[in-house]
């Protein structure tokens, strides 16, 4: 984690953070895709990016508490990725960062879980990072499995 900021500012630290280009999207595609393996994020990225640019988005966003790397008991060679309650609390900032470009933006229109987020309302997002906590904080695994199902049935690009 970086000792020396810019200022004390709280936009400024979150910049630190959350300034560059990838990893905001990086959090979308954990978030709202459930992308979890270094390949997935890798492969299935629709801005495509690099290999060596993911790995250091990933290990900043672990230093900074905002995901977990923890070893994938389906894959001894896996890493998997999980959000922390600080990752999941971003939430909030994804869904009015996504209402602002909706609104201000040439854009397609909102599509999949975006939409229904959106349409739901403040009960539906808090609904959701209910569920975001039951997938990625250590608790039981027999729900995580179960939930994980259920989610990406649903789910589409954003």
């Amino acid at each position: 984690m970086r000792k020396d900021h810019r200022s004390e500012c709280v936009i400024n630290l979150t910049v630190e953070i959350f300034g560059d280009q990838w990893s905001l999207l990086v959090m979308r595609d954990i978030i709202f895709m459930n992308r979890r393996h270094f390949r997935e994020l890798l492969n299935k990225s629709m801005e495509g990016i690099a290999s060596n640019i993911l790995a250091d988005r990933l290990q900043r966003l672990v230093q900074q508490g905002i995901i977990v790397k923890s070893q994938d008991a389906s894959h001894k060679q896996k890493a998997i990725y999980s959000l922390t309650e600080r990752g999941i609390e971003l939430l909030p900032l994804l869904m009015e960062i996504v209402a602002w470009g909706n609104k201000c933006l040439p854009s397609p229109g909102l599509r999949g879980l975006a939409r229904a987020l959106e349409e739901g309302g403040p009960k539906q997002r808090a609904k959701f990072m209910s569920e975001l906590r039951e997938m990625h904080l250590p608790k039981s695994g027999a729900k995580k499995k179960l939930r994980s199902r259920t989610r990406s049935a649903r789910i589409s690009a954003v």
